[in-house]
């Protein structure tokens, strides 16, 4: 298993190509699962748990990893597959999120296969809103063409993990937020839990949302604007960004937007799960204004006035 993974940071390059790879793997049934393998630290076996009394029905224990002791969650219930009495979990899949480490257990471990973004596809509507996935996509598996579900680690952290939306009154400026309200922002996340989380804390400041759940669909938006003669940055006063989404990541998004000298000035933030001095050089790379490791209701705040400062002195 060490073997399979031994090549991840060499695999980093693909972030910013609009390309990443996938980790496939099993949950004791006919499908297949995948997880970015950029957010993964490393496939083990299942070690050995302690148990939490009290905790979440999800979380089977906490294990010591790397001298540091994690939660490790059971993937197949918290995704609210039905149970089944002969699944043994093989394998824990040790992962970094918003800031922090996790394990999931899952069954079978396959391979990894290198895709672009422009092969994975948002779920369809059909799936419905209480489905666990960000994304699907085809590959070839034996011969046979099949579909990979990708899940939806955000939505499922998030119902273990709860997550406070609540802005520090230390933070606000009150000269600042006067000017906010009515102001429009643009989410662009294919996790609607991510897209909630950024929802809830803006809006207390009067901000108007709107959303797009993958990247050629926020880029198509802006770039309709300023094919019908509008001012990108009258429309909206920022764009928050993830990293990985279907269609188009947030470094390529970021690229265009860049590259296009009717919203090159657009102010953008990429707040993603990733993190690492990786990824803040991609954002440099690519000409992201801010960083922001998700989920952090302060520091969104913090990076909303910092735009709302500089529009305000443009205007002085």
């Amino acid at each position: 298993m060490s073997e399979l993974l031994a090549s991840i940071d060499q695999r980093t390059q693909l972030v910013g190509e609009n390309r990443l790879e996938l980790l496939m793997f099993k949950l004791g049934t006919r499908h297949t699962f995948a997880l970015n393998v950029f957010k993964v630290r490393e496939v083990i076996t299942v070690p050995l748990l302690n148990q939490l009394p009290g905790s979440h029905a999800h979380l089977k224990g906490v294990t010591n990893y790397r001298g540091a002791s994690i939660p490790i969650i059971d993937l197949r219930a918290a995704i609210k597959m039905a149970n089944k009495d002969n699944y043994q979990p093989a394998n824990v899949i040790i992962t970094e999120y918003n800031r922090s480490v996790q394990g999931f257990l899952i069954g079978q471990v396959m391979n990894i296969i290198n895709t672009s973004w422009s092969n994975i596809q948002p779920p369809p509507s059909t799936a419905g809103k209480n489905n666990y996935l960000t994304a699907i996509t085809q590959v070839d598996i034996d011969g046979q063409r099949e579909l990979v579900e990708i899940i939806d680690v955000e939505k499922v952290l998030a119902e273990i993990i709860e997550y406070d939306t609540t802005i520090s009154a230390e933070v606000l400026d009150d000269q600042v937020t006067e000017h906010l309200k009515g102001k429009k922002v643009l989410i662009v996340d294919d996790s609607a839990t991510a897209r909630w989380q950024i929802r809830e804390t803006l809006q207390q400041l009067g901000i108007v949302i709107i959303e797009q759940n993958d990247g050629l669909k926020a880029l198509n938006l802006l770039r309709k604007w300023a094919d019908e003669g509008k001012t990108v940055t009258d429309e909206i006063l920022m764009m928050f960004t993830d990293a990985e989404m279907p269609e188009m990541d947030g470094y390529r998004l970021t690229a265009e937007v860049r590259q296009d000298p009717r919203m090159s000035n657009l102010f953008i933030a990429l707040n993603t799960s990733l993190s690492g001095s990786f990824n803040e050089a991609m954002v440099e790379k690519v000409g992201c204004n801010r960083l922001i490791s998700k989920f952090q209701p302060d520091l969104l705040v913090e990076v909303l006035q910092q735009r709302m400062r500089q529009v305000l002195e443009l205007d002085e």
